[in-house]
């Protein structure tokens, strides 16, 4: 009944994406995953109700569909932190493990029906060769595309602090959760059997249900500005994929077409639009957004944020935060206010948020730094 319950999720699952309004390309992706832990789960309970064995033909079709979910991680990963559609190269090559098991599984399918219910039986015998191949193929494609995973939420979440100032709902910590989830998975395949790599699976899908449907595009719908200079620079920041802020600018900036004096009058205009309308009090203020009041090029703003500031967005914005709480919150005047609400009015949107960059920039607890 558990193994029931969690396909019929997975298929509803599917078709909440499928019926999904202004669907953008992550949402296809992790359609397509859903359907196909779909067919993996309905596949093993065919063969775990009897069903497959009654219908040998059956047994087939599951031999390679495990060195899939493995890339489909990665390819999830890759649209939400690229919301890009990879190229086809790109994807033969992540499905060439599945193309190479179904090819070399050739000599299975074309047996009688009671050939293979005997290969079953006798757990593979005569074909020792390919479940050899598919267990490895299975571990490297698995723990592999994991940990590339994992390496692309880290790197994503140094890029969005170059163009977002709120990064809390675009972290994606629950894609890092899944990922080390599915790890855990291809751990189960070493240790125990069947029905406790399932359990992992509907647990997994439940994960993915809750959280993948209702994750919000994180660059969706930007506007492209031309730089001053005419050149071409309208990419999608999501296709910037900037370097670490430990690259120096010099590196960094090397090709840019913004001159020194462009530069100075870019970060004077900045200084004095922060002065004047203390713009970083809007929570979700992007460097896009004030790109745009600029009339400038994001890519130039940021070069000179990152120049002149010695910061990049994310850490320019919040400290301009800081400050406006520290000034609001030791005045006389705002004591009957509590420390949120001053926090809130200076731009930040939570209260977790507010502490943890509080702290990183003071070395200090809100209620630390005014006890003194």
């Amino acid at each position: 009944m558990f193994y029931l319950i969690g396909i019929s999720l997975n298929i509803f699952l599917v078709i909440l994406l499928l019926l999904k309004r202004n669907k953008v390309y992550s949402d296809k992706v992790l359609m397509v995953w859903m359907a196909i832990m779909a067919i993996h789960q309905l596949v093993f309970y065919s063969i775990y109700s009897g069903f497959a064995l009654q219908h040998p033909h059956l047994l087939g079709p599951g031999l390679s569909i495990p060195v899939l979910h493995g890339p489909m991680l990665f390819l999830y990963v890759l649209s939400m932190t690229k919301e890009t559609p990879v190229k086809f190269k790109v994807l033969f090559l992540l499905f060439l493990p599945y193309i190479l098991l179904t090819l070399l599984a050739i000599p299975f399918f074309i047996l009688s029906a009671a050939e293979k219910l005997h290969v079953f039986e006798t757990k593979g015998k005569d074909f020792e060769w390919y479940l050899m191949i598919q267990q490895i193929l299975i571990m490297v494609t698995g723990i592999g595309y994991v940990l590339w995973s994992l390496f692309l939420i880290r790197r994503h979440r140094s890029n969005i602090r170059e163009w977002f100032s709120n990064t809390e709902k675009r972290e994606l910590q629950w894609l890092e959760y899944l990922s080390i989830g599915l790890g855990g998975i291809w751990l189960l395949v070493i240790f125990f059997d069947d029905h406790m790599i399932f359990i992992g699976v509907v647990i997994l899908v439940l994960f993915i249900g809750f959280f993948g449907i209702n994750q919000l595009p994180i660059f969706h719908n930007w506007q492209k500005i031309d730089p001053p200079d005419g050149t071409n620079g309208t990419q999608n920041p999501a296709d910037s994929q900037e370097p670490p802020e430990t690259e120096t600018s010099t590196v960094r900036y090397a090709k840019s077409g913004l001159k020194e004096d462009e530069a100075k009058d870019l970060h004077d205009r900045l200084t004095q639009l922060m002065e004047k309308e203390a713009l970083y009090k809007k929570n979700d203020l992007t460097l896009q957004d004030l790109a745009i009041r600029l009339d400038t090029h994001p890519n130039y703003l940021s070069q000179v944020i990152n120049e002149k500031e010695h910061k990049n967005f994310y850490t320019y914005i919040n400290n301009l935060r800081v400050q406006a709480f520290i000034e609001n919150a030791s005045r006389g005047a705002t004591k009957n206010y509590t420390l949120l609400a001053l926090a809130f009015d200076s731009g930040f949107n939570s209260k977790s948020t507010f502490n943890k960059y509080f702290k990183e920039s003071t070395g200090k607890s809100p209620s630390e730094y005014f006890s003194v």
